[in-house]
């Protein structure tokens, strides 16, 4: 573990911005080092969680209560709130963070607590029942996937995985995808072609949607499917222009140029796919299996969606990764951080974690819990084998510590739509993407250091 000063923070390092993260209302920490608390807690006292509404309910905040005897209170995220939070000396005691690309950021600020003791001590999250998927919250001072763990994933699914309507491919003539092996990119784009219906100029069904969680780390996943990476070897610069991250950017923007699906330039009204695909709108999703939480409480819907495994590029490698992980991670100046480790306790592997498990808005990140993942129905435990089969091809891909994900993903947006209409080539945008976020990112290792 590294050693800590007792420095105050600089406020003024603290909250610097860059011109991106200003335009996408997104702050970057600095790398001062934390003063540890050493403070006992207990039952009995206050652990402030620092999350989103759907996080955590009022219900379970009750059960808490009951459950663990801590009373939980809530700030509702927002990066710009915690940064003033923390440089103030009181940050929540708990944070939610997407963890395939928040973990590296705030780790290499040095303002996450490294948990590693914590879960030494645990009964409850052992480590040998840690689904692969948590190595998104380890970061080892150089690459995301090893070292110290600085937090755990909920649920989770392979984001590149993708739910189809049977139904939809049924009036469209188009065959079913396997369950056992990948399609590759180009006949998932082909298909959605096929299943597209327009009528007077109006979209009627979405062919596929595929978009990922968010566009940075979809490309740099579809990079890695190519064989390529589309960072650096240290992280501080991305190339478009190699021939695994040009291939992965030209798809995404043929994507978007056939208009086959939602996209930058074809936003969908509902601005996610759930009741797109619920209406039967969508044909494919690329939701992964956390969707099937959605299908499965539509009795209409569940028994004809079917979920495929991730494509693959012709010639490059099959690999599923998980381009989320969201969960939780401990600032290193919570006050009260026994108390909310045994709320992470709780959340991450008793109640809480069992209800998200039987629910199939995901899978469990513990691996004693998939017992629990829905298979009632004949179609649930279809959906199962795919999936459990797909979990072999899980692949933790690293991404950057010196940028947010929500501060590239504004400069492709402001970049990208010209290419998607085609005003601009690929070849130009790829230029285009580096240098802009190169620019950012050169600004992040400065503020690292």
């Amino acid at each position: 573990m590294r050693p800590h000063t007792g420095a105050p923070l600089s406020r003024r390092r603290f909250l610097t911005l860059s011109a991106a993260g200003a335009a996408s209302g997104t702050a970057a920490l600095s790398g001062c080092a934390l003063q540890v608390s050493s403070g006992v807690s207990g039952p009995g006292e206050t652990v402030t969680l620092m999350v989103k509404p759907d996080d955590i309910s009022p219900e379970l905040i009750k059960q808490a209560q009951k459950d663990i005897g801590i009373k939980i209170v809530t700030v509702r995220y927002d990066l710009t709130k915690l940064i003033g939070m923390m440089t103030n000396g009181n940050p929540p005691d708990l944070v939610r963070g997407v963890g395939a690309v928040d973990a590296p950021y705030f780790a290499a600020r040095d303002v996450a607590e490294e948990l590693d003791p914590y879960f030494a001590k645990s009964g409850i999250l052992r480590l040998d029942d840690l689904d692969p998927v948590n190595d998104l919250w380890r970061y080892d001072g150089r690459t995301q996937g090893r070292g110290p763990r600085y937090g755990m994933a909920k649920d989770f699914s392979q984001d590149s995985m993708y739910w189809y309507n049977t139904t939809l491919f049924d009036k469209a003539g188009v065959d079913y995808p396997p369950e056992a092996e990948p399609v590759t990119y180009e006949e998932w784009l082909d298909s959605a072609e096929r299943l597209t219906r327009r009528s007077n100029g109006q979209t009627i069904v979405f062919g596929g949607s595929y978009n990922g969680v968010l566009t940075p780390n979809l490309l740099a996943s579809l990079t890695a499917s190519a064989g390529g990476s589309l960072f650096s070897d240290d992280f501080s610069r991305v190339d478009f222009t190699t021939p695994e991250a040009r291939k992965a950017l030209s798809w995404y923007i043929d994507y978007g140029r056939a208009r086959v699906g939602p996209s930058i330039i074809q936003p969908d009204p509902n601005a996610w796919d759930g009741p797109t695909y619920q209406a039967n709108r969508l044909a494919m999703s690329n939701s992964g299996y956390w969707l099937g939480g959605l299908i499965n409480a539509d009795k209409k819907l569940a028994p004809v969606s079917r979920l495929a495994p991730a494509p693959i590029f012709e010639g490059g490698r099959r690999i599923s990764p998980c381009q989320a992980g969201t969960g939780l991670w401990m600032p290193r100046k919570a006050q009260h951080k026994d108390a909310a480790w045994r709320v992470f306790e709780w959340f991450f592997g008793e109640a809480p974690a069992r209800a998200r498990a039987s629910s199939g808005w995901g899978i469990p990140t513990l691996k004693s819990l998939r017992s629990l993942m829905p298979a009632q129905e004949e179609y649930q435990r279809r959906v199962l084998k795919v999936q459990n089969a797909e979990l072999k091809h899980f692949s933790a891909i690293a991404f950057t510590p010196y940028a947010t994900a929500d501060s590239l993903y504004t400069l492709f947006n402001q970049i990208a739509p010209a290419a998607m209409r085609g005003h601009m080539s690929v070849d130009t945008l790829a230029g285009r993407l580096n240098s802009a976020m190169n620019e950012q990112l050169k600004r992040g290792k400065e503020q690292v250091g």
